[in-house]
C-alpha cells in the first residue's frame, strides 16, 4: 500500500510539475509574442488578431489545471471557465471588439498574473522558491486582478451593441422547441455576476497573502 502510495504521490508531483513549467513557457512565449507586435507595430490594433490562435490554446488547455493543480477547484474553475468564456465566446466570436483598449488591459493582466503564478508553482514543487516569486505571486495580483476585471468588463460592455444589433447566439419564438434564449440579457446577466463573484477571489488571495507572507493564521468562517 505504501509503495503504491508513494507512487502516486511521485506521479502526481511530476506532472504537476510538468504542466506548471510547460504553462509558464506558454505565458511567455504569449508574452514576448504581445512585446515585440508593440515594438513592430506601435500600436495596439491588430494584436489580438496576430495573437489569438497561441491565446485561444493556451487557455482552452488551461482546463486540465482544475484536475492537475492542487489548489481550490472553485477558485481555478471559475477563474479557468470565465477566461474561456472570454476568448471563445467574446472576442472570438464578436470581432469588431477585438482592437478595443480593454482587450489589452485583460491581456496584460492574464499574461502578467499567470507568469506570475505558475513560476510560483513550479519552484514551489521543486522546493527552491525565491522570495521575490513568492512575493510577487502576492502583491502583484492586488494591481492586475482589478485591471483584469475592469478590462472584461468594458471589453463586454463594447460587444453588447454588435450583439443587440445581430441577434447572435439567440433563440427567438416560435420554435419547436418552444424556448427563447437572449445573449444580450445573458451578457448583462454575466456582467451582474461579477458583482458577488470578484470579491470573493480578492478577498480570498488577500487572505493567503496575510498567511504566506505574514504568517497569519486565517480562520475560514463556515457559510
Amino acid at each position: 500500500f505504501f509503495s503504491y502510495l508513494s507512487f502516486f504521490l511521485l506521479r502526481q508531483g511530476l506532472c504537476c510539475t510538468g504542466w506548471t513549467t510547460v504553462a509558464q513557457t506558454w505565458w511567455l512565449v504569449l508574452a514576448i509574442a504581445m512585446v515585440r507586435f508593440y515594438m513592430e507595430k506601435g500600436t495596439h490594433r491588430g494584436l489580438y488578431k496576430s495573437i489569438q490562435k497561441t491565446l485561444k490554446f493556451f487557455q482552452t488547455f488551461a482546463l486540465l489545471e482544475v484536475r492537475i493543480i492542487p489548489t481550490s477547484v472553485l477558485v481555478t474553475g471559475v477563474q479557468v471557465s470565465s477566461r474561456i468564456f472570454m476568448v471563445w465566446l467574446i472576442t472570438h466570436s464578436i470581432k469588431p471588439i477585438q482592437n478595443e483598449e480593454s482587450v489589452v488591459l485583460f491581456l496584460v493582466a492574464w499574461t502578467v498574473t499567470e507568469i506570475t503564478r505558475y513560476s510560483f508553482y513550479t519552484f514551489s514543487l521543486l522546493d527552491h522558491l525565491p522570495y521575490f516569486i513568492k512575493w510577487a505571486r502576492y502583491n502583484f495580483f492586488i494591481i492586475l486582478y482589478p485591471v483584469g476585471v475592469a478590462g472584461e468588463l468594458l471589453t463586454i460592455y463594447a460587444a453588447l451593441p454588435y450583439v443587440k444589433k445581430t441577434g447572435m447566439f439567440s433563440i427567438r419564438l416560435p420554435n419547436k422547441y418552444n424556448v427563447s434564449f437572449d445573449y444580450y440579457y445573458f451578457l448583462l446577466i454575466t456582467m451582474a455576476s461579477y458583482i458577488p463573484l470578484f470579491p470573493q477571489l480578492y478577498f480570498h488571495m488577500l487572505r493567503q497573502r496575510r498567511k504566506v507572507l505574514h504568517g497569519e493564521v486565517i480562520v475560514e468562517k463556515d457559510d
